[in-house]
């Protein structure tokens, strides 16, 4: 069974480091900027909820500064949001909908019950991810691929 924790220098490529590189953080101004507006707020009360000025708002949601772990968190709180959600995309992250149930069920599982179901997961997965990589849809370990 392969422990997540073990190796802290190199994520399996399944958790998505390899996929979208950059997608979210090139949507991260409009995404925020959309909240903001969603919720009904000028950028100068966001400003004050989350403790920046407000020309560093008008920054982040311009694209040209990008917050601090901090921030993101403040930005979460001030407009109710999860910091997946500010972000990613609604459904850039988590299951899908026809997993999504069944997840939640898991959660609800005993932790001896829970490690069953993470060490069928995990070994689907590496079975999916060599079934890919031996197809040649895989991307090198050195950074090349298709």
């Amino acid at each position: 069974m392969i422990s997540l924790e073990a190796n802290t220098f190199a994520l399996p490529p399944y958790l998505g480091v390899m996929g979208n590189q950059g997608a979210s953080a090139l949507d991260f101004p409009q995404h925020l900027a959309a909240l903001r507006k969603h919720r009904g707020l000028t950028q100068q009360v966001l400003a004050d909820r989350v403790g920046v000025h407000v020309v560093q708002l008008r920054r982040y949601e311009g694209g040209t500064s990008q917050p601090t772990l901090d921030v993101i968190r403040n930005l979460a709180t001030a407009l109710s949001v999860s910091a997946d959600l500010l972000l990613f995309g609604k459904d850039e992250r988590g299951p899908d909908d026809d997993l999504r149930l069944q997840f939640e069920a898991v959660s609800r599982f005993d932790a001896d019950e829970k490690q069953v179901v993470r060490s069928l997961l995990e070994g689907m997965i590496l079975k999916h991810e060599a079934r890919r990589w031996s197809s040649g849809n895989g991307r090198a370990n050195n950074g090349e691929g298709k």
